[in-house]
This record gives C-alpha cells, structure tokens and sequence, in this order.
C-alpha cells in the first residue's frame, strides 16, 4: 500500500498528526477533508494501534466506510446497532445479535481488529466484557461434562432447546449428543459425549444433519445481550482498552445529531407507552446519554473529520487541522472527458492512482489507457510508489474519487468513470437447500397415501409383539372404521399426503377396487402429459430456429452497464440462454426464481441480444401495473443505445396504441412491454424473434391458446417467482429447459423479524421509524369486511401520512390505481389483505407490519415477508398477535411455529413444500391440478417420473412393482436410541427405501454421526432392509413368514427360466416347494428336518439363502 501512503509523507499536518496522537487523550480535529479521502486517512493514522474504532453518524455511513476499508485491511468489522425502540418483543431475529458477537469475540480475543459502528451502538447498554467472559462456554475435547447442567446452562444464556439444530442460537439433545449452534460460529457443532466425558467435538451441516471436520474445542458465546435490571452496564466503547486503541469520528456534528435524535425518539416512545398503561423499562437501564458517550470519548485518542469547521460542544479539541482536500469530478461514462484530464495531470506531474472493482479491468484500464499515449502501470500490490507525472491502476474499492492539492496526489475510483459500481460481497457460505423431506413433520392426524391402499390418517407408531417378537407399526385409518398396521420396513409405500387446498381429502375404504381405479385414471393422465412433454420438445428440438451470432462489443458493453454483482445462478441462466439462441434448435426455456432474484436482467440481456440481429421482442406480462414497471425498467437499461422501446397496455390512450400497432409493423419498434393486449388479432409483427412471458399460469385459458399460436416458431423465455419443487425438476430434466436462480442477490440483508402483542404505540413507531428514512409500509390485515376500520385507525395513528386500502374484492381499476399510486410512492402506508402483488418488485417498502399473524399459515407469512427487504436497505417484520387469555394455550403453539419461522427453521420448511406444490401445479396445467390433489403430490411425481423413464427407454415396464417384506425379526429403533417421533419416522422411511450398497453405508455413517453407536435391534432393521433389496432383484413381491412357513411371492411379469426351478428345489431338498399359478406363482419353503432341541434357524439367514436362489433364476 506504500503508493497510497508515501504521498502523505510530505504533509506537515500528517506528521504533526502522528507524533500528537500518543500524547494524551482528546480529538485532533481535521476540517477540510471529503468522503472517501476519509477512509484513506484514517487507514494511515491507524498504523501502530491495536485497536481502530470508527464512529459514523448512521449504519449507511458506516457501511460505505467499512466497504472501503476492507479493501486496505481486511481485519475490519462492522458492528450493528440494536434496536431499542423494539427491545421488548417476545422473539427477534438472530442474525444482527449474531453480528454483534462476533466482532465481541474477536475484541475479548485482543487482536487487532478495526471495527466501524454508527454512533448509537455505543449508547447501547451491554454487559461488561468481563461478564460476558464469564458467560461463554468453553468446550475441549477429553473433559468431563454433565449434560444436564450443560443444558440448563444454554437456556439461561438465551439458546432456544429444539427437537433439531437448523439455525443460529438453537441447541438440542439426544441420548450423549449435544448440538448447538453457537452465535459466533459458520456452523453448528456436535457434541458427543462417552459416559460424561466428551468423545469428539466435530461441526455438522444444518441440512443435511451430517459431520463434517473435527474441532479440539468450541465456545459458546451468551445469545442474550440485554443486561438484568440488577447487573452493571457498560458502553460498547468501554470494551476498548484506552491506551491501545485510537477512535475515528466521521463529522463529530452530526455524531451528536444522531445521539440527540435516537435518545428524543426513544424517550418519547417510553413516554408513549407508559400514557397507554404499558410497562416500560427504565431508559437508563437500556440507553446511555449522548453526553456520556462524548465524555467516554473524549478519553481516548482521537482524530475528528470534518468538511466545514463547525464548532461540537462537548468534545475535548486539542488541535485543529485544515487540510483542503476535495473530490474528484465525475466523467459520466466519457473515457474522452478522462484522457483529456490525465494528460493535464500529467502536464501538472501529479502523481495519479485509478481503483478498479476488479482486476481484470484494472489491467484493461492500463492497456487503454497507454492506447492514448498515457504512460500507465498496473499494480498488483500498491507497493511501489507512483513517480510524478505517472499513473497507477490497481484492484480497489471507494465510494468517490479525492484529490490532495498540496501533494499533487490524486485518486480516482471506477465510480467516477463509469457511474455506479459493482460491489462485490464477501460470500458467508450457505448450503444448498436438501430436498424437502416428504416426512417431514408427520404428526397423527395427518392424512397419508400407501402406494396400494390410499388415502387414511396416520395414527402413530405402536410397538406390537406377536410370538414374542416386537415390532413397530404404523397405524393408518381408514374410511368406515378400517385399520391398518404397517411393518416399518415398509414405510416406502407411504407418503405424507400433500395437496395445495386446505380442503379434507376423501378417504379411502379398505378392501374395495377405488383406490385402484383412482390411480390408474391418474397414470393414464400422467402418461399423457408425459407424452405431450416428450414429443414437443423433440419437435422443438428437430425445428430449425433463427441462429443468433456471437456476443458482440456492443452486448459486452450493455452488460458492463449492469449496476450490481451478477449471482452464480444468474450467470449460469444468462449463458444457457445464449447457447440456445445461437443453436439451430427453438428455445424454449423456463427461469424460475425469487421475485428480486434477477429474473428480469436475463430477459433484458437476451432481448438485446435478439434486437442486435434486426428481431422484434414481445414481454409480455400478466398486469397493466408490471407492464409499467417493466418497460421503465427497459427503457432506463437500453437508453445508451438506438433500441426503441414501446409500451402496449391499459395506461396507453387509443391513439398512443395505434402508433405503436403501426411501428411494430413496420419494425420501428424493437421492444413491445405489455399486457395481453399484445396478443390481439390486430397487431402484425414485422419480424418478430423472442416472446418472453413473465408467469404464464396467470393468464386465462384463451391467451394461453394465444400464445400458443404466437410461440409457433419463435424463441421462448418464460419466467415465473413460484418456486419448483426440486422432484419435477429431477422429471423434468431432459424434457424441459431450465434455469433455476436460488441465490440471493448479494445486497439482500435478513430481514429482521419480531413477534410481538399488538399495541398502538409500537405500530405507530414501525410505521413513523419507516417514512422517516422516506420508506413505505404494508400493513397486512386479512379480513375485507372491516378492512375500512382498520385503515380509519391506522390514519388516526399517523395522521400526518398517507394511509390507504386495498383488498381483493375491488374493481381491478380500482385496485390498479391504488398499487399504481403505491408504486408512485403517493401512498404512505398500504393496509391491505394477502393479495399484496407477488410479482411486484417495490424496494421502497421495507417495513411489513402483520395483524393477527398467528392466524396466518406458514407459507403465507413466508410469502408476504418476502415483500420487504428488496434493496441494500434493513427490512424489518412485525408479526403482531392479541393477546387473549382464552386463546393462551393455542395461540401459544401458534407463535412457536412463527417463532421457527423466523430463523427459517423447519417451518420453513413446510412453508417451501406449499409453494413447491402450487408450483408444480402452475407448471404442469389446471387439468393435471386435480390429478395431483387425487393421490397426492409425491404420488404424482412418482409416477410422472415413471412416465417420462417409460418414454424415453429408461425404464421397462417389468421395472415398477413394489417389495414388501415381514419376518420374525426383533428389527426396530428403539426409544433409547432415536426418542423423536419425527426423526425415527424419517429414518424408518430412508432406511426402507434403501436401495445399493453405498447408500446402506451412508445410513450407517449418518446414524453413528447423528444418534451414536448402532443397537443390535437397528443393525437388524438395516439388515432387514438390505434383504428387501435382493428381493427386489429377484422379483419377488413380498416375503412373509408364519412359524417356520415362508412364502416368497413372484411377480407375474419376473423373466424367469423355468427350466431352471428343478435345479433351484433340489438345493432345498423337502424344505422348498414352487406353487405355478399364473396370477400367484410364488415359492413355499418350510423346514421338514428336525432342527435340534432349543436350536432355532435364523430368519434372515434362511431368507438370504433362498432369494439367491430365486435370483439365479434370472437373466
């Protein structure tokens, strides 16, 4: 970095600066100074101290300072703020007390750390570092440890015990594992523990629950942070030793601007609620004064910087500083406007240094650069100093470009030339979500499907003991009183019944043919969609489509232009829609991804791409509002090239739309954005190339004949927000192109969610904290009939805001006109029911208030906060619940499922599986909707899969016929080893549908990780499993076992060598006999010799033997 710092050098101020500093407490003041020159200099002033803490006026402040100072040294945090006016709620997020954490952690470890927070995180009260201390859990290998009390321990330093560790703060036991995921860590950590003294300490994935690496220990840092009525309070400056720590104030005016303005707001919001008869906390005890953060800080070593000499009483001054900095001019995208300024730098020989995003083009840059006779050099490391009249270009990141006046010193930033820059952020790594587990959950009551006899309600597992052997059984109901008792061997035949209405299905009755009928009506519709899949994409693919060229300069250009950091996902999508439009087949791809996700981007890049080549776009959208959103975002995208861009919808008077009809004619129009307008039998197309469709299933059953007629021979890109369920896709591959976007965009911040009783003074706050940083917010009340009510008291709450309603039941120009106003940002404060707009994206709104959450379902909630938190911004959710004393015990288990949902626990899990299910009906047509509700989603997708296999040769028809298998063998899980319903429901499930020798490995693996060693009755159960699996082979269908009677039944269509069966009875001298009935051949086998006294043969040893017989009857 010594091109950066030597300049500084031959400052005078500088050197005075640096000797003053370690003289004695108080701030030197610096006036003069610009935005990120700032950054710059507090990096060089921080050199020999161990600790470096910036204070800002506000979070975005310090996140810009954060960003630019990663850049120099990469042992700097941010270090959020809490927020006090919400301290009280029942359940808060994790993730910001998380942050928080860590950066304590790294201090107690006396490193040197640069930490940059804005001014209120140091009038937070905390715990002093020395309790906080006393309070983290230190784990080592080898020593000795009760569980118990370890458990008792977690919860008192706020760790919520759950069944299951799927986020942060969350810890749960089982037998001699404890799991916990520490605050502090990437990951979660497991325990294991031999008598009382730990064994192993190892991390595991939260999904799939399995190992990964070893650890010799683990802390445990508190997940509480709000000190006890009774317990000292400290600043968070206080945890910075004085002597070896040196603090930044970033314009020390408005520090105390912020300070007095979170103290105003705060006091009068305790004084609020204590009018309401609310109890509130004493402030002391939560909030320190502005005053005693400044007098905390004017006993430290400090440095001020400001851009005007502006007086701040209260702060100990010991010198000031005038150092006439000022920022660079922008170029607005003119590498002309550039050139002519280095060439006059150079002339002046200033010393001159260009920051790229990336290093790629800091290189181009230099090239470029040298193209006008500009000598320039790039820079890996900045080590080496920048002569007068050179220039620099390196990898680095600032907001805005400065300049020194005095030294002749200039810096330029990548922002000034080209406009807005993209950030790259540092990745946390996160894991792949597992597919959803079709088990998950499974609780008596609810209905499930057994592949042979339907639909019933799953009543438990029940431990049955016949001839002395137990077993455990499934117990399913049925219709008209009938029971049926499962071999948890056989818990591949069921699955948890899921449709996408809340609606009962019809159960089934035992023992007559309609549940036989129902699925063959549904593999008959399976079949035939199967089919028309398969063959219109072998049309498709056979059909000779326009062949695209190559990206040209012009596409690279445009896509440079885009402001942020592209995902994975999103790369990979773009690619493949390249491929497929410069390949000679039709494309016909589907993008499917999150609303925000960068859907829209991909489809801009292509219709590019496609109006490069003289073709015509349609976009066509399910609303007029989109429409609008849209072709703003279009016409913004494209204004730096000659696309024209037009817009086809409602908004559009009659003879707007005829000029628009008649340019697209005559190919004066390159992109038309619109409704179903564009479909109309009025508008020609002079060329047109690519249609793409946002969320097809939205439109009615005539547009989509219409669209039919209109995709005939062009290229298609259709997206959609629902998100498809990873099974059909797995059907889908090979028959279907598409890309799925399952990253979020880097910016996204979690959303901070709280659930809280509803009072009028903590809604008026959320709603005035939101429009005071020029926000919106939607306030969701699900019921139409006092809707009005609602959003009269609302407006009385806040009446100096805007407060509308808006409710599926109005007139579409009516609701149009209210989201439009909304978009607009006329509209303060939206009540409105669940209709909120999925596909609309309004990065404005970032504050979602839900009335009566817990009367909403999971998935629901899940939606409707997916609404807030689309921009760099901190969203935030309020999910508000009544408080009624009748209600307590449901609505207590009510909020515990919401309170999972805030950390995405497994309730987001079910949440997923209502989308994933809506989502296959979206993609596979109404018609196929009603199959799907017929047998159930898995059912569904089972059989398509078997379909689409049959279809393309993959799978004979000989293929799909079940096993079941049921002898005398004491094989379960016992209540010892896996106590939890839910987990040894699943693991009966898995280890049923075994089916190699690797996966059976992988279960062993996986239960010695999640559960300990392996009891005798399990390793049975898993042998069990292993002999089902031959049986498979050998085409048996199912082996029963009654006394000493075994019966092996074949199935019918088995390709067996019958010639061979004598070969196979003479193996089993007496003992096996073959039955030839043509609708039941099946093999008998019991054994005539005496066995001798008390010797009993082994079940699963005599099985083995026997079906490795059958099987080499086989091919």
């Amino acid at each position: 970095m010594q091109a950066l710092l030597k300049p500084l050098l031959e400052l005078a101020e500088y050197e005075d600066i640096v000797k003053k500093k370690k003289e004695a407490p108080g701030v030197l003041m610096l006036t003069g100074c610009v935005n990120s020159q700032k950054t710059h200099m507090m990096y060089a002033l921080s050199d020999g101290c161990c600790y470096k803490v910036i204070a800002c006026s506000s979070e975005a402040k310090a996140k810009q300072i954060y960003e630019e100072y990663r850049f120099l040294d990469a042992a700097i945090s941010f270090y959020p703020a809490k927020d006090l006016l919400f301290y009280q709620a029942d359940i808060r997020s994790k993730e910001l007390i998380s942050q928080r954490m860590q950066v304590i952690q790294a201090v107690l470890k006396g490193e040197p750390i640069t930490v940059v927070a804005s001014f209120d995180a140091f009038m937070d009260a905390l715990l002093p570092k020395e309790m906080i201390k006393s309070r983290v859990i230190k784990i080592c290998s080898d020593e000795t440890l009760n569980l118990d009390e370890l458990s008792v321990k977690l919860a008192q330093c706020g760790y919520d015990r759950e069944i299951e560790v799927a986020g942060l703060g969350q810890f749960a036991v089982r037998g001699g594992i404890l799991d916990v995921y520490p605050l502090t860590e990437e990951l979660p950590v497991r325990i294991e523990l031999w008598g009382d003294e730990v064994d192993s300490i190892r991390t595991f994935d939260p999904e799939t629950q399995r190992s990964i690496e070893k650890l010799d220990e683990v802390e445990v840092f508190p997940a509480t942070e709000f000190p006890e009525e009774e317990e000292k309070r400290v600043s968070f400056l206080d945890y910075f030793e004085k002597e070896n720590t040196i603090l930044f104030l970033d314009e020390p005016v408005r520090l105390k601007e912020k300070g007095e303005g979170v103290e105003e707001e705060f006091l009068e919001a305790q004084k609020r609620r204590a009018q309401s008869g609310y109890e509130v906390a004493d402030s002391e005890a939560v909030l320190f004064t502005t005053q005693e953060i400044m007098r905390k800080m004017n006993e430290y070593s400090s440095v001020g910087f400001q851009a005007l000499d502006m007086r701040c009483p209260g702060l100990n001054i010991r010198a000031s500083y005038n150092l006439q900095t000022k920022n660079v001019d922008p170029y607005n995208r003119s590498f002309e406007l550039l050139t002519q300024d280095l060439k006059k730098m150079k002339r002046n020989q200033s010393r001159v240094i260009l920051l790229s995003g990336s290093r790629t083009r800091a290189r181009r840059l230099a090239e470029d650069l040298r193209d006008y006779n500009l000598s320039s050099f790039y820079s890996e490391d900045m080590e080496r100093e920048v002569e007068p009249g050179e220039i620099m270009t390196a990898y680095g990141y600032i907001a805005e470009g400065y300049e020194y006046p005095l030294l002749n010193f200039v810096v330029i930033s990548e922002t000034d030339i080209f406009g807005k820059n993209k950030r790259k952020k540092k990745r946390r790594t996160t894991y792949e979500g597992r597919k959803i587990q079709s088990f998950s959950e499974l609780k008596p009551g609810d209905y499930v499907v057994h592949e042979n006899h339907g639909l019933g309600i799953y009543q438990g597992i029940e431990k049955i003991e016949v001839d002395k052997i137990s077993k455990d059984y499934m117990k399913i109901s049925y219709a008209k009183g009938g029971n049926l008792y499962i071999p948890a061997t056989q818990l591949d035949l069921i699955q948890k019944y899921a449709g996408s209405d809340s609606k009962k299905p019809k159960l089934n009755r035992l023992g007559t043919q309609e549940w036989t009928k129902t699925k063959a009506k549904v593999r008959g519709a399976v079949k035939e969609i199967a089919k028309d899949l398969v063959e219109l994409y072998a049309a498709r693919q056979n059909q000779d489509g326009f062949v695209y060229g190559e990206d040209t300069v012009w596409q690279k250009e445009f896509e440079e232009m885009f402001p942020y950091e592209e995902t994975e996902d999103q790369l990979l999508a773009i690619n493949a829609v390249k491929k497929d439009m410069e390949s000679h087949k039709i494309m016909d791809r589907l993008i499917c991804g999150d609303v925000g996700y960068g859907k829209t981007e991909i489809a801009i890049r292509a219709a590019f791409k496609a109006v490069q080549e003289n073709k015509q776009v349609v976009y066509l959208v399910p609303t007029t509002i989109l429409a609008q959103q849209h072709y703003n975002t279009f016409c913004q995208r494209m204004k730096d090239f000659p696309v024209r861009v037009d817009l086809m919808c409602r908004f559009r008077t009659p003879a707007q739309q005829r000029d628009t009809i008649q340019n697209l004619k005559r190919g004066l129009v390159d992109i038309v954005v619109g409704t179903h307008r564009v479909l109309s039998d009025d508008i020609e197309y002079k060329d047109l190339g690519l249609l793409i469709i946002d969320e097809e299933q939205r439109f009615g059953v005539q547009h989509k004949e219409k669209i039919k007629k209109l995709k005939k021979n062009v290229d298609v890109l259709t997206l959609t927000a629902t998100p498809i369920p990873r099974t059909l896709h797995m059907s889908l591959i090979g028959i279907r192109d598409m890309s799925v976007l399952e990253e979020a965009p880097q910016d996204r911040l979690p959303i901070q969610t709280y659930v809280m009783e509803y009072n009028d003074e903590m809604v008026r706050e959320a709603i005035e904290r939101e429009c005071a940083r020029n926000g919106q917010v939607y306030y969701v009340y699900n019921r139409v009939e006092d809707i009005a009510e609602v959003t009269a008291h609302i407006q009385k709450l806040v009446p100096e805001l805007n407060v509308s309603f808006a409710h599926g039941q109005m007139k579409e120009h009516e609701l149009e006109k209210i989201m439009y106003d909304f978009i607009n940002g006329d509209i303060d404060v939206l009540v409105s029911t669940t209709i909120i707009e999925t596909g609309l994206d309004i990065s404005n709104v970032n504050t979602m208030i839900i009335h009566d959450a817990d009367r909403l379902g999971l998935s629901q909630l899940y939606q409707l906060r997916g609404r807030v938190g689309r921009s760099g911004r901190m969203a935030y959710a309020f999910l508000l619940y009544r408080k009624d004393k009748l209600l307590k015990e449901i609505a207590e288990k009510r909020l515990a499922a919401i309170r999972e949902f805030t950390d995405l626990g497994s309730g987001f899990k079910i949440a997923m599986r209502d989308l994933e299910i809506r989502g296959a009906g979206n993609l596979l047509g109404a018609e196929q909707h009603g199959h799907m509700e017929a047998v159930g989603y898995d059912m569904y997708c089972k059989m398509l899969n078997e379909a689409v296999k049959h279809l393309k040769g993959e799978l004979s028809e000989e293929d799909t016929f079940t096993t079941a298998l049921d002898i005398n063998v004491d094989a379960y899980i016992p209540d010892s080893y896996i106590a939890n319903e839910y987990h040894k429901l699943d693991i009966y499930k898995r280890i049923a549908a075994i089916e190699s020798e690797e996966e059976m490995d992988d279960m062993i693996e996986e239960l010695i990780d999640r559960f300990g060693d392996i009891p005798k009755k399990v390793e049975l159960l898993l042998e069990v499993a292993r002999l089902k699996n031959l049986a498979h082979q050998a085409y048996v269908t199912e082996v029963t076992q009654k006394g000493v009677t075994y019966t092996f039944r074949m199935y019918e269509k088995a390709k067996i060598h019958v010639e061979r069966i004598p070969d196979l009875l003479k193996q089993f001298p007496e003992d096996l006999s073959f039955k030839a009935d043509v609708s039941d051949p099946k093999f008998i086998y019991q054994r005539k010799k005496k066995t001798k006294r008390g010797e009993v043969e082994n079940p699963i040893e005599v099985v083995k033997k026997v079906l490795i017989g059958i099987k080499g009857l086989l091919d």
